[in-house]
């Protein structure tokens, strides 16, 4: 069943979350180990990221570097089936331009419709550690909206070589939108017309970047109905949860915590203080973007789910 179908049918906010594919060498009960306890708020769907492959130089006897290409995850589209099978519920696997060739993402589109999985979130996706900035592959995709365009292409029939109209895939495409922008871009404005722009293409439905400031939310969904984008726009939320996260989620994620938090961590001394603020914070969020009306809520759980079943507790 398509995102778009459960938030249409919804009687009130949804409950979401999205999840990491474990370290390799992990088994598939540890995914399992996340979402079990979680189970009981009656998620719809359930987020997989995507993880590419990263490379390592190890010198060789005669002294030159080997480029080696290391994967320390797990696939995405097995781990979708996987949750798929157990649980009865919707799988949302994370579909990148980096390191796809646009032949490699057809096939894993064609992969995905055969599993029966109905849905992607398309993004452009992050450099790996050893790029300064994104580089795409030399026959990917630049840019999210051009990868939201082959989708599209897909569901009309259309694929890269054949010459005839095969069956048209059917997926139904989320996007990413940022509160705050997107850090690479000139302005809110120029990113709200890169949004509308993957709107445009196909993308049926908006899930943002976190945010700690659920006025920065309000302002930008006025901001995307304003520009014309009227599809769905979920919220994002990542309860914090250690001290490291004070300064590591506002310097990578390019986000700002509002005044009355970062008080309120500037008095903590230990993670079990940052985690206990962390989900008094996220109860605060949730109960007042539900109050609003919110379509549904999107925790980054990032494979932990104590915090956010100590959130939801209070919600759902």
């Amino acid at each position: 069943m398509k995102v778009t179908q459960h938030l249409e049918e919804a009687k009130g906010t949804l409950f979401s979350f999205e999840i990491l594919p474990p370290l390799k060498g992990k088994s598939i009960q540890s995914i399992y180990d996340g979402i079990d306890p979680l189970m009981e708020f009656k998620p719809k769907f359930v987020n997989v990221t995507y993880h590419r492959e990263e490379f390592i130089y190890k010198e060789r006897e005669n002294g030159l570097l080997e480029k080696i290409a290391i994967r320390k995850r797990p696939g995405t589209v097995g781990i979708c089936a996987a949750i798929m099978n157990k649980y009865d519920i919707d799988a949302v696997p994370h579909l990148i331009c980096g390191g796809f060739s646009r032949e490699e993402t057809e096939n894993a589109l064609i992969d995905l419709q055969f599993l029966g999985i109905d849905n992607v979130l398309a993004l452009r996706g992050d450099p790996i550690k050893t790029e300064s900035t994104f580089r795409p592959h030399l026959h990917g995709h630049h840019f999210a909206v051009d990868l939201i365009k082959q989708i599209g292409e897909m569901n009309s029939g259309n694929y890269l070589v054949d010459d005839i109209q095969l069956e048209p895939t059917d997926f139904c495409i989320g996007a990413a939108g940022y509160p705050e922008k997107h850090f690479e871009a000139m302005n809110l404005q120029t990113d709200l017309e890169y949004l509308k722009a993957k709107v445009d293409a196909g993308a049926e439905y908006i899930v943002t970047q976190m945010f700690f400031d659920n006025k920065k939310y309000f302002d930008f969904v006025e901001a995307c109905r304003k520009v014309g984008i009227t599809v769905p726009i979920i919220p994002g939320l990542k309860p914090i949860k250690n001290l490291n996260h004070i300064s590591f989620l506002p310097k990578f994620f390019h986000i700002d915590y509002p005044e009355e938090l970062s008080r309120e961590l500037l008095k903590c001394k230990t993670n079990e203080q940052v985690a206990e603020l962390g989900v008094e914070w996220g109860i605060k969020q949730s109960k007042e973007l539900k109050d609003a009306g919110v379509p549904c809520i999107h925790y980054y759980t990032m494979s932990n789910s104590t915090q956010v079943k100590k959130i939801a507790n209070e919600l759902f």
